[in-house]
């Protein structure tokens, strides 16, 4: 087939080089515009074009897909299929109808839970036990599409933003060939979903990073994982951020006020919470780097102290 592709970051790249060494054809790629980065603020290209323009791809890098001239440029290309992932424009339903098998979406959820921006933090935040990816024929609308198939991830209790996308990105390259095949057979039909079950996985703010201690420690260990590696959660000590890495559930209460550091080890720098306590293993102070808890505590000490203040 000849394949449109459509994605921007890194989550993007796994399927694109699936499809790079697939017998298909991919004849152009889409990408969002090149964005400022560094401290020079440059223009930098993002993964998915550096990787199509390694291959010789033709990048495409409109600014939108409303336009009349953009959208004959994609004519032009003639494309069987559209694969979008992480593209981060929503398109038009007359750039869907272009294509002629229409446009498909790996979505970083088992869709209809967690439509929207930020599906695998959500995930996290809510405690669910597994997600996944769907690869879905995308219709009008915010991933309201048929469901073509699922790829099932298991969330563990080490799990953090970081891993989930990897292990997602992955599977996702592999659901992908998985369903080209199909697509091409005209044997896969999608399943609608279910409206009853819809849930939406709002954008990720920095203002969420902030820990309130107050709250049940499975609750910020939640966070702390869902806010790794953006906006990477933290709190305040002597009036300074500091950002909170990596976090585990020891065992044991604390009588102690929220937010009080009640013992520190090699193994963690254990706090009390409103529920729990939460053991913090990799931080970063202001201007540093993140350390582990044992570098971390190398010539300095946190026991009494209330974070949060």
């Amino acid at each position: 087939m000849r394949i449109v592709y459509a994605g921007t970051p890194d989550f993007a790249v796994p399927a694109l080089q699936a499809l790079i060494d697939s017998p298909h054809t991919v004849v152009a790629v889409y990408t969002q515009p090149d964005r400022p980065a560094g401290r020079g603020r440059k223009l930098r290209p993002g993964p998915v074009k550096q990787l199509a323009q390694a291959h010789g791809i033709p990048v495409e890098q409109p600014g939108r897909l409303r336009d009349e001239a953009d959208q004959q440029t994609l004519r032009a290309h003639a494309p069987d299929l559209m694969v979008v992932a992480a593209y981060g424009l929503i398109l038009p339903q007359a750039v869907l109808d272009i294509p002629r098998l229409g446009c498909v979406n790996l979505h970083a959820s088992l869709l209809p839970r967690w439509r929207g921006a930020a599906p695998i933090q959500r995930a996290l935040l809510a405690g669910d036990d597994e997600t996944g990816i769907t690869l879905m024929q995308m219709a009008a609308g915010l991933d309201t599409g048929d469901m073509l198939l699922k790829s099932r991830c298991p969330i563990t209790e080490q799990d953090t933003a970081a891993t989930l996308h990897d292990t997602l990105a992955a599977q996702g390259a592999q659901l992908l060939l998985q369903g080209l095949e199909g697509l091409e057979a005209g044997s896969l039909r999608g399943d609608p979903q279910d409206e009853a079950l819809v849930t939406y996985a709002e954008k990720l703010s920095k203002a969420e990073a902030l820990l309130d201690w107050t709250r049940r420690a499975v609750c910020l260990d939640r966070r702390v994982r869902a806010f790794n590696p953006w906006p990477v959660a933290q709190t305040l000590h002597e009036g300074q951020p500091l950002r909170l890495w990596m976090s585990e559930l020891p065992a044991g209460q604390a009588t102690a006020a929220p937010g009080t550091v009640v013992a520190e080890g090699p193994q963690g720098i254990d706090v009390a919470t409103g529920e729990g306590l939460l053991r913090i293993t990799r931080l970063q102070l202001p201007g540093g780097k993140p350390l582990s808890a044992r570098e971390f505590l190398n010539g300095r000490s946190l026991l009494g102290r209330v974070l949060g203040q």
